[in-house]
């Protein structure tokens, strides 16, 4: 009776190379997808930073638009300082970062955006944050509300990029 052994083996075949694939997410802390914005034609690339921040990236005429869910804290800012930055390397400067979805900002997530914003503000572009009330609560504690240009819709974040 081999066939039970057969089926054992094969189940720890495969729970090893699931294990294995879920450390090198955890190791690489990305992968990518594209989808279509049916609504306005854009084509979005799905970016799943961490287990807990994932957001799509949407290239428009003059700006980059990133809507992200979840949490910026300690565990996802290195991946999303990382991937942030290549993105602003690679295309348009100006950024509209909609955290209107986000949870949770802590201060290394703050930290983050503080970066962010002064990487974008030395390649020639700018930074607008579209906020939750969390979010906002967040940065007005520290007193960053004007430096980080939080702004209350995506619409208004795009009529500010027009306008400079």
């Amino acid at each position: 009776m081999t066939y039970p052994r057969l089926i054992c083996e094969f189940h720890n075949f495969v729970t090893a190379r699931s294990q294995q694939a879920v450390d090198n997410l955890n190791q690489n802390h990305l992968y990518w997808s594209v989808h279509l914005n049916y609504e306005e034609g854009i084509i979005a690339e799905t970016l799943n930073l961490t287990v807990s921040l994932r957001g799509t990236r949407e290239v428009r005429d003059n700006y980059q638009l990133f809507r992200l869910t979840g949490l910026l804290d300690a565990f996802s800012e290195p991946t999303f300082r990382k991937v942030m930055g290549s993105k602003i390397d690679e295309s348009h400067k100006n950024i509209i970062l909609d955290l209107s979805k986000i949870d949770f900002v802590d201060s290394s997530g703050l930290g983050a955006l503080v970066q962010l914003a002064k990487q974008a503000q030395t390649a020639g572009g700018t930074l607008q944050i579209v906020s939750n009330a969390r979010v906002t609560q967040t940065v007005k504690l520290v007193r960053l509300e004007k430096f980080l240009a939080l702004q209350t819709s995506v619409d208004v974040a795009v009529e500010n990029i027009k306008s400079s």
